[in-house]
């Protein structure tokens, strides 16, 4: 299997422990799970596949430890890579920009010559009213609504950690 790197922004907690739940899934060891902080072009460097994962905050924004992320993403080498991701939101208190960090995740890798992998997945069976991670009626990457749809969780890892090895 291709050497993975998972990165994550979460501030309460819950999307660092869904990116456990996904590394879980996939093999990846804890030494390659890292904070959204840690990203640098070198770290990013050591890896074929970056799984990169961001809670929504405040009016669809990436959790804070993504804005220096982005900014090492951008400066990063990113040709032949192949890049998946994951965010958290809240569908129903937030319906309007449920997880639109990973939109503004995907928007800044997406011409950065890498390949977006597990970005199909269905929109059209959640409870939401818009999202810029909706591409074509599919989420660029898995989403996930640990407040309102936690019992889907499980099921939701399962299905798409199985289509990113299929990539892989």
């Amino acid at each position: 299997m291709k050497k993975i790197g998972i990165f994550y922004g979460s501030s309460t907690g819950t999307c660092e422990d869904l990116a456990h739940q996904i590394a879980g899934k996939l093999n990846v060891s804890e030494a390659d799970i890292y904070s959204a902080e840690k990203l640098s072009a070198e770290l990013v460097s050591k890896y074929e596949v970056l799984i990169l994962g961001t809670s929504t905050w405040g009016d669809g924004e990436m959790q804070d430890d993504w804005y220096d992320g982005i900014k090492a993403l951008k400066a990063a080498d990113l040709s032949g890579k192949e890049v998946a991701l994951f965010g958290c939101g809240d569908s129903e208190s937030y319906a309007d920009t449920f997880c639109d960090g990973m939109g503004a995740i995907y928007d800044a890798v997406k011409d950065k010559g890498c390949s977006i992998i597990g970005n199909h997945v269905d929109a059209g069976s959640y409870n939401y009213s818009s999202s810029t991670a909706v591409v074509d009626g599919y989420f660029v990457g898995l989403a996930l609504d640990e407040i309102n749809e936690s019992e889907k969780t499980a099921s939701r890892i399962e299905e798409w950690t199985g289509e990113l090895k299929q990539c892989l």
